[in-house]
């Protein structure tokens, strides 16, 4: 299934895709697409509702976060091998964990605001992690039972705030308004059956900045979910976001690509649709 939340920014209403791609209105089976919805069997609610009989969604709407309410947003850094040797940097023996604040998340085709005194705007086409159950000192091999889903996301980053200004660690520069598109769409695991096999590309203004797969990932979709169940406990409508390919504006030498007001960001990943940002100045 691919789930969706529709409608104006913080009124979203709860939808899934039909067979032709067009929004259908869920509103009728779930509240919403977000962690209570998980918790109490939302998605086999959702799996027995009769498609065609589903309210069909005229036009075309905004999309919002594909998941709502999210409390939790954890990140993964420096986790794709190319990405490491772009960086000059060896590869991590342990997943490194940081936060997003949730505050940054926005919908999919939303503006990026340019913070104040931002000098080195970035982006990083990821593959994001929906947990689908409570999550707490998981086995490796029980791992996957608490995923949910999978989505697209551009982990915005603001490198002089993340590393110039870090104070050891990268939040600052990471949490920023809007620096958190996720969607379009929330895809059920069932439709994915390989994470670890996923083409995912990002341009800027039409340039070709980064190409990989999810093959690349030093640390897996199981072992990180393991992983961070260890340090914390997971819940349902929680989210990780795994780390990007090579391309990244900061990388490129002898000068870096960065991001200016006026650009526009496109970004995709196998099956999981695409995103579409314009950088815009930040306004009182």
């Amino acid at each position: 299934m691919k789930l969706v939340r529709y409608g104006a920014s913080g009124r979203e209403k709860p939808g899934i895709l039909d067979n032709e791609g067009r929004i259908r209105d869920l509103s009728r089976v779930v509240k919403d697409i977000d962690g209570a919805m998980l918790a109490n069997g939302g998605l086999a609610k959702i799996k027995k509702a009769k498609l065609d009989k589903l309210p069909k969604v005229s036009g075309k709407p905004r999309l919002g976060p594909c998941v709502g309410s999210v409390r939790n947003f954890i990140a993964i850094g420096l986790n794709y091998a190319d990405h490491a040797a772009e960086a000059g940097m060896p590869l991590p023996k342990e997943p490194i964990i940081f936060s997003k604040a949730p505050t940054c998340i926005c919908g999919p085709n939303d503006n990026t605001i340019v913070p104040k005194e931002s000098t080195k705007l970035d982006y990083e086409v990821e593959l994001g992690i929906v947990i689908g159950k409570r999550a707490r000192y998981l086995t490796k091999e029980n791992a996957m039972s608490a995923v949910a889903g999978y989505f697209l996301s551009n982990d915005v980053s603001e490198r002089s705030f993340q590393i110039e200004r870090s104070g050891g660690q990268w939040d600052k520069g990471k949490g920023c308004e809007t620096f958190g598109p996720i969607g379009p769409w929330f895809v059920t695991k069932d439709e994915i059956k390989d994470p670890q096999n996923l083409e995912m590309w990002l341009t800027v203004n039409g340039e070709k900045r980064q190409k990989g797969n999810t093959k690349t990932m030093i640390f897996g979709v199981q072992h990180l979910v393991w992983y961070c169940s260890q340090f914390f406990v997971m819940e349902p409508g929680d989210i990780i976001v795994t780390g990007t390919p090579p391309g990244v504006g900061i990388g490129f030498k002898p000068e870096p690509k960065l991001l200016k007001a006026g650009d526009v960001v496109k970004l995709g990943i196998t099956g999981l649709g695409e995103q579409t940002q314009k950088i815009v100045p930040f306004r009182k």
